[in-house]
């Protein structure tokens, strides 16, 4: 089961009625959005993750969100830690390039897909830390989970996040954005 699968579980019919209603779209649409978001943030975290400093600080990132709830948790404090995690999972303006590319890849405004990435990072970081506490991953077996999981993503998706990092100014070979 992809990070992705299990968001969309945890999130329900419900979850998903509410996304659909902040983009302003119907189900099948908040969907298709959602999977993308989401593939977004794995991306950007497998592409962290590749690095052994990346990796590092991603595995201690981790232990912070062992405990969290962000299925249920308020929206201003959810978005908060959000903007905080594609601060450090896309760097610098990367939320906003994704934001963009996500725009034309769907059809939606990309100040909704704005409001709608940092919501989902938490989730997606939550979810991730709940697998590597289950399975007792180490720094190696999660970077090499996020790598199986970026391979499956979507070309057009992979094409996005190769664009956001190529012409990302913080990130650079070798370099990890997640500098914690």
């Amino acid at each position: 089961m992809t990070l992705n699968d299990e968001l969309l579980s945890e999130l329900g019919d419900a979850g998903l009625e509410e996304v659909a209603g902040l983009l302003g779209t119907d189900l099948a649409t908040a969907h298709s959005v959602l999977t993308l978001v989401s593939g977004t943030i794995v991306g950007g975290l497998a592409r962290n993750a590749a690095h052994p400093d990346g990796a590092e600080a991603l595995r201690g990132a981790l232990d912070d969100h062992v405990d969290a709830d962000p299925f249920n948790g308020d929206v201003a404090s959810l978005s908060r830690d959000g903007q905080s995690i594609l601060g450090h999972v896309l760097g610098g303006q990367g939320t906003e390039q994704a934001a963009e590319g996500l725009s034309r890849l769907v059809g939606i405004r990309s100040s909704s897909i704005m409001r709608l990435l940092p919501l989902v990072a938490p989730m997606i970081m939550s979810l991730l830390a709940v697998r590597a506490t289950r399975g007792r991953l180490g720094t190696e077996a999660v970077a090499d989970a996020l790598k199986q999981e970026d391979a499956a993503l979507p070309d057009e998706l992979r094409h996005l996040l190769a664009t956001i990092f190529d012409n990302d100014a913080i990130d650079t070979p070798g370099q990890p954005n997640l500098d914690r």
